[in-house]
């Protein structure tokens, strides 16, 4: 997957755990657990915005860009 979704490092430079973010976007727990866990296909720019927001940075510092064969398969 050539995107990634950097949210647990943000959480983890923020301190803030997925439910106490969950509270604050208004997203569900498995949504963001989606997101997170870079299963996600899609995501809306309202909800960028509002991870954003609660986590005071940029969409830049959640996304990243991985040209295909850069990421290891676990």
């Amino acid at each position: 997957m050539p995107i990634l979704v950097n949210l647990d490092v943000m959480m983890a430079k923020r301190k803030m755990s997925l439910s106490e973010l969950s509270a604050k976007v208004d997203i569900t727990l498995a949504n963001l657990s989606i997101l997170k866990n870079n299963k996600a296909k899609a995501v809306r720019f309202s909800t960028l915005e509002a991870i954003c927001k609660a986590l005071d940075c940029q969409p830049g510092d959640l996304l990243e860009y991985v040209p295909d064969g850069g990421e290891e398969e676990p």
